[in-house]
């Protein structure tokens, strides 16, 4: 059977070359029994090849079982996958069989079958190697002779790493890997697929099928749909049922598009396996907005004291507290005239009254060689309760006053 036919009976839509090639690998591999992987983002029908690997297979005239291993509770996966014997645990009031056994001479797919248990893994792995596996509760191994055909939308090499799948049982299942490909990266069949959608739903409400303008068509293709078939169909449907103009123009088509991932653009992309990790120009960025921060906030604070009606009568008072922020400590101290130094100049209190914020400079250099004066101020040039302050090792600071070219 070639590929237009395989199209024609399982009701494929698309000439993409990318899913041509999806197809006739599994045409090609059907009559085989070898695994088959199938991946693919979730949505883009993987559920469909399965069905056209069983049926082009000599296992066609036995039972085809489809398991959707993400929807069974983890303590009840091993029963229903291999079966279990009477009084094997809590509710067993009965043998059962298991779906590896009723399938016998035929094809099970297990879709989402990254979600495996690992423990029900090692099972799946041993029928896999040797066609033999227990029912829960039992020491009787059985034989069964099962074409396994799964499927996944995570990415299985990342979880192999993450210890999260087994790599033996990665490699048992994808004898042959068929990539199902995102509804973006076959723009070509995306029109196709929402005319067959809308004459579909125009038929089943009994109402005029939609038309989409040039433009509109455009967005529709540009349109990055994350959620692929399935959300182009779910899209369509909506679309159709509350759309009462029948043509429909590009800002029509706009207002039913989700704003997030309206067009098919280039976007920044955190690597999750990095979890909370800042890169090292991220880090230098956080320290000076975050200094630059504080200094205004602390410019501010003195300008409104500085502004106050009452602030004279206050200034003389021994008990006023300024925040050292270098030590981290309260001092108390007397002060006689409020002023704030930018790089060694006093800033006027004029500038404050009237609220004028003097910038700060974000070197990075300048900010570091204030900060190791600032240290060796404090510590009178001892350069180890320095290094201590300052986090660094007494080498380092010692570079570090070298490079600076700091006296004393």
């Amino acid at each position: 059977m070639d590929i237009i036919s395989v199209k024609q009976r399982f009701g494929i839509i698309g000439n993409s070359p990318l899913l041509d090639r999806a197809i006739d690998i599994a045409r090609q591999v059907a009559p085989t029994d070898l695994s088959v992987l199938i991946t693919g983002e979730s949505g883009v029908g993987k559920e469909i090849f399965p069905q056209i690997i069983h049926h082009l297979s000599a296992r066609k005239h036995g039972s085809y079982i489809a398991v959707n291993c993400g929807a069974i509770p983890e303590g009840t996966i091993d029963s229903e996958l291999f079966g279990h014997e009477k009084g094997s645990f809590t509710g067993a009031h009965e043998a059962r069989k298991g779906y590896f056994e009723v399938a016998n001479g035929g094809t099970i797919f297990l879709d989402e079958v990254a979600e495996l248990p690992l423990s029900t893994q090692v099972r799946l792995l041993r029928v896999l190697e040797s066609g033999e596996f227990f029912k829960v509760g039992s020491s009787k191994s059985q034989k069964t002779d099962v074409r396994v055909v799964a499927a996944t939308n995570v990415d299985v090499p990342v979880a192999v790493d993450q210890g999260k799948f087994r790599q033996d049982l990665f490699y048992r299942l994808s004898s042959v890997p068929i990539a199902v490909p995102a509804l973006r990266e076959r723009k070509e069949d995306i029109f196709l697929l929402f005319r067959k959608f809308a004459s579909d739903f125009a038929e089943k409400y009994r109402m005029p099928v939609l038309e989409l303008d040039e433009e509109a068509k455009q967005l529709l293709m540009n349109y990055r749909w994350t959620g692929n078939i399935r959300q182009l169909k779910n899209f369509t449907e909506q679309i159709s049922i509350i759309e009462r103009n029948r043509n429909v123009s590009a800002d029509t088509l706009q207002r039913y598009l989700p704003e997030t991932t309206r067009r098919d653009l280039p976007v920044l992309f955190k690597d999750a396996n990095k979890g909370n990790e800042m890169t090292e120009r991220e880090l230098l960025y956080k320290v000076l907005f975050d200094m630059r921060r504080d200094i205004t906030d602390l410019k501010k604070l003195v300008g409104e004291i500085i502004g106050h009606d009452e602030v004279s009568t206050h200034f003389n008072d021994s008990s006023t507290h300024i925040p050292d922020h270098y030590s981290g400590e309260p001092q108390r101290q007397e002060v006689n005239r409020v002023f704030v130094q930018d790089r060694g100049q006093p800033i006027d209190e004029e500038s404050f009254v009237h609220g004028e914020i003097m910038e700060e400079s974000l070197s990075l250099q300048e900010r570091e060689l204030e900060i190791i004066r600032r240290a060796l101020e404090k510590h009178e040039g001892r350069r180890r309760n320095a290094a201590r302050e300052l986090g660094i090792s007494e080498r380092t600071l010692y570079r570090k006053i070298k490079e600076y070219g700091i006296k004393g």
